[in-house]
């Protein structure tokens, strides 16, 4: 995954709440998954291995994060298996075709996390984080993100 991209996950993350987090995770199985089609393409079948193991740990985390206090999490939790199985699969094979079926899969139920999460207006998991404000400038080339003044009491304490 490109430096970047590791930022900006990292930004949503430090901003979002709890349904928000799980979409952040849908994302980054996403790009892990684009990454792995890149790689099949070029026939770098290291990064495609890479790409496809940074996807099952991303479906790993989606199956961690479910409350199964919940009757949906029981379905959810079968779905996932069975789509870390097809990335298994994909690997095994080395056959990128396995990976796309779980893809559509996983954007079918990313469709209906999204919606849910414009919905949920709770307060973000992370306190004491920066704010980020973006949109008050632009770039060359993109929107500029602007960080809150630096709050001196930031991070662990001793």
């Amino acid at each position: 995954m490109k430096k970047e991209q590791i930022l900006e996950f990292t930004r949503r993350i430090s901003q979002a709440n709890r349904s928000g987090l799980v979409v952040v995770i849908y994302d980054i199985f996403f790009a892990y998954l684009a990454e792995a089609g890149e790689a099949a393409e070029r026939k770098d079948q290291e990064a495609y291995k890479d790409a496809l193991r940074g996807g099952q740990r991303a479906v790993g985390e989606l199956m961690q994060s479910l409350d199964f206090s919940y009757e949906l999490a029981v379905e959810l939790y079968r779905i996932y298996v069975y789509c870390r199985d097809l990335l298994a699969g994909a690997i095994y094979k080395q056959d990128i075709a396995d990976a796309r079926t779980a893809e559509r899969l996983m954007r079918r139920l990313y469709d209906g996390f999204v919606q849910a999460a414009a919905q949920d207006m709770s307060a973000p998991l992370m306190k004491n984080t920066q704010q980020v404000y973006a949109g008050y400038t632009y770039g060359r080339d993109d929107l500029v993100e602007t960080f809150d003044k630096p709050d001196r009491s930031r991070g662990f304490f001793a």
